[in-house]
């Protein structure tokens, strides 16, 4: 799921340590889903169900909360409009992201979703004028672009399989964009972490069957075990429930920070832990798609985006990794 692509400017004073070390924490789960995925299929774990038990895992934390938010009246109110957000935001990207690392590392796995804001600015374009990205932003675009290619070109060149990989962990951050635009359309003024719990509890019943149908013929091994609770425990409940209380605390806008951060944790964790490659191409695609994003969600470089409003101050449900 996705931060939105526009916030109102920020300043870094007036903000608590206690709020920056929630939006650490939560950039370091969301950081490690990527981590949690690839350990869980390395032990044979299927994709099904490791997706499915995140959800449920989620859904478990985070509805007890939406309904103490007062959001199931609401929710009911817009039930079509919650199982296509359930389609974008959860079902599909959570099954391209799985399947995908399959054959692409974690580390590049948690940028290329980082990748989301560019086309949150490209579907704008067409879809929402509001969030159409000019000056900066198309510098941005081009920026974030540039570092897709590069990743393609360097670190998953040659290989169809890892090329297939990326690909779909890239459409699921075209999923996640036009998440957003769903989300600002038909969810203003609903709590926004029971729009989490209803995409969850509707991504639960969808993949059960899946799930179901590929259960391991063994039993994970303690690393894999570990993994299937953090990742559904820490990197979906605990990690939604600590974004929406610094989004309360500290404003949307710095709690969007977190998407900025959370690729740049993928990678360490994804070469220190697991071994991976540290590349030229992973570093310059780290840095021009994270760049590029930053331009096309703030529509200017990060010194003058201070003193300014962005272009727009709506939030949207954050990114599930």
């Amino acid at each position: 799921m996705v931060i939105s692509a526009g916030a109102a400017a920020w300043d870094t004073g007036r903000v608590s340590s206690r709020a920056w070390l929630s939006l650490a924490i939560t950039a370091a789960l969301w950081g490690a889903s990527y981590l949690f995925i690839k350990v869980a299929l390395d032990d044979g774990v299927s994709e099904g169900v490791i997706i499915d038990l995140r959800v449920v895992l989620g859904a478990l934390i985070l509805v007890p909360v939406a309904i103490r938010a007062g959001a199931v009246a609401p929710l009911l109110a817009r039930r079509g409009w919650v199982l296509l957000l359930a389609l974008v935001q959860v079902i599909a990207p959570f099954g391209l992201i799985t399947f995908g690392e399959n054959h692409v590392p974690s580390a590049l796995a948690g940028i290329l979703v980082g990748s989301s804001p560019l086309f949150i600015a490209l579907l704008a374009a067409r879809l929402d004028p509001e969030e159409r990205a000019r000056g900066w932003g198309l510098v941005g675009i081009l920026l974030g672009m540039v570092g897709v290619v590069l990743l393609f070109g360097v670190d998953l060149s040659g290989k169809a399989d890892a090329l297939l990989g990326g690909l779909m962990i890239l459409a699921a951050g075209l999923c996640y964009a036009a998440a957003v635009l769903v989300a600002k359309r038909a969810f203003t003024g609903v709590p926004p972490v029971g729009v989490a719990a209803s995409t969850m509890v509707v991504s639960a019943v969808a993949w059960l069957p899946v799930a179901l149908l590929t259960l391991p013929d063994h039993v994970p091994g303690a690393n894999a075990t570990a993994s299937l609770l953090a990742l559904g425990v820490g990197g979906t409940g605990v990690a939604f429930w600590l974004y929406y209380r610094s989004i309360a605390d500290v404003g949307p806008a710095r709690a969007a920070i977190v998407s900025y951060v959370a690729p740049a944790f993928a990678v360490v964790y994804g070469v220190t832990l697991l071994g991976e490659r540290l590349t030229a191409g992973t570093i310059g695609g780290l840095v021009l798609i994270l760049a590029g994003s930053w331009l096309a969600a703030q529509g200017r470089p990060p010194a003058l985006s201070r003193s300014g409003p962005s272009r727009s101050s709506v939030p949207a449900p954050a990114r599930v990794r």
